[in-house]
């Protein structure tokens, strides 16, 4: 049961259905207009780190969240989407919101009587929730896209950040990578810096053209500053930095990446928390070790591992961490993947095919899947030995034996968190 969904749902409809009065279309006037009768609370946040992207949004949220608080920060984060409740979404302080909380502000939002989105609502009242609250920092993580998100009524962010941009929801933000990279590429904002994560060429065009016209420093991977692994250590560099760090706990070679544009946005020069004495070498360290985010690549038991990758560029990056994790503990693999129906199930399973060649393909309960008969079809013809299950318990229990990975959908990551004891 999750009282803050219900409530939503109620007084403002489905999160992923239109709202009757306005149709398809995004529109931030709205939720402008609404937050101008609460106070503007957008108005009064502490300093922001704005994060948009393809993939790794909520993995470099975590590390901005676990190096502040690792530091003595106080920060706040709104991230999305949650897996178990609604109210996983907001951290007030360093500490998880309490439905209560989170209610009474819904109270606030709803007593406007003003034609809001689900997600609008859901916004407004962590942003009363954040403006009432002392912190030191805010992590934003966008919805969808950046340009029209609603997460973009904040004015002028301490810093945004561009993780890696690639090929998802083309319905609402475009068929190409220039088009939804320019979405992304919205959150950035005249004269703040912006971070930008590993790129394709025509994503990286696109920033850096938004930056350039905006006159917004642009600190990117690889230019003017990089991340990567050496003698089982992290290493961070910068033209006037080089830290020594542990490996981010989150396992893969592109939590590397994102740990290394976290520290670089808290880093940057030109918002309230650049140079602040707090933020040290060792308070990095800190952080980067003991990051978590669920259902990325987390090991539920014994060799049981979930990962919520669910489009190709995430699959491309568990496929990666899988080949390196089977390189230090070599074992057969079986993948256990449902995938909604809206995504793009083909390119999914391709690009995990070089991690495994054993999958199960089963159902995703409560959600429009592809069916598990399709996707064991699609698999076949990709050279999997390929079966199906009726159910998650039930795959599970056919996989004893081996390392099972159960992937495809972060709706199936909830259901997985669900079965454990």
């Amino acid at each position: 049961m999750d009282p803050v969904q219900d409530r939503l749902d109620a007084d403002f409809g489905p999160e992923f259905a239109p709202y009757a009065g306005r149709g398809g279309d995004f529109d931030l006037q709205p939720l402008r207009a609404a937050l101008a009768r609460l106070g503007d609370p957008h108005a009064r946040l502490p300093p922001t780190f704005h994060v948009a992207g393809t993939n790794g949004k909520g993995s470099t949220c975590a590390f901005l969240a676990a190096i502040c608080e690792a530091a003595g920060l106080r920060a706040h984060a709104f991230t999305k989407p949650h897996l178990l409740y609604t109210r996983e979404r907001v951290r007030l302080a360093n500490a998880p919101v309490t439905d209560e909380l989170f209610l009474a502000a819904i109270d606030r939002v709803a007593a406007l009587a003003m034609p809001l989105r689900h997600f609008e609502a859901q916004l407004a009242a962590a942003f009363l929730m954040f403006a009432e609250t002392p912190a030191d920092a805010l992590i934003l993580e966008t919805g969808m896209g950046g340009t029209l998100d609603a997460t973009n009524v904040i004015a002028r962010p301490a810093a945004a950040i561009i993780t890696p941009v690639d090929i998802d929801h083309t319905a609402a933000l475009g068929a190409t990578l220039a088009e939804i990279a320019a979405h992304k590429a919205g959150i950035v904002k005249p004269g703040a810096p912006v971070i930008v994560a590993r790129q394709k060429p025509d994503a990286l065009n696109v920033i850096e053209h938004r930056a350039e016209a905006l006159d917004a420093p642009t600190y990117s991977l690889g230019l003017e500053w990089d991340a990567f692994a050496a003698n089982g250590r992290m290493v961070f560099q910068t033209a006037d930095a080089l830290l020594d760090l542990p490996l981010p706990a989150l396992l893969g070679r592109h939590q590397i990446e994102n740990a290394g544009a976290a520290i670089m946005a808290l880093r940057a020069p030109g918002h309230a928390l650049s140079g602040d004495p707090r933020i040290t070498d060792d308070a990095i360290a800190a952080g980067v070790q003991s990051a978590f985010l669920p259902a990325r690549l987390q090991r539920l038991r014994d060799e049981t591992w979930l990962d919520g990758a669910h489009n190709p560029a995430g699959a491309h990056a568990l496929a990666a961490a899988l080949k390196e994790l089977d390189a230090r503990a070599p074992r057969p693999t079986i993948l256990i993947v449902g995938i909604l129906a809206r995504k793009d199930a083909p390119g999914i399973l391709a690009a995990l095919r070089d991690a495994a060649g054993d999958l199960i393909a089963i159902p995703i309960r409560n959600e429009q899947h592809v069916a598990q008969s399709d996707l064991a079809h699609i698999a076949a013809s990709l050279g999997y030995a390929a079966r199906t299950a009726s159910s998650l318990q039930e795959a599970i229990a056919q996989a004893h034996g081996a390392r099972i990975v159960i992937c495809g959908s972060l709706a199936l990551a909830a259901e997985a968190l669900q079965l454990q004891p």
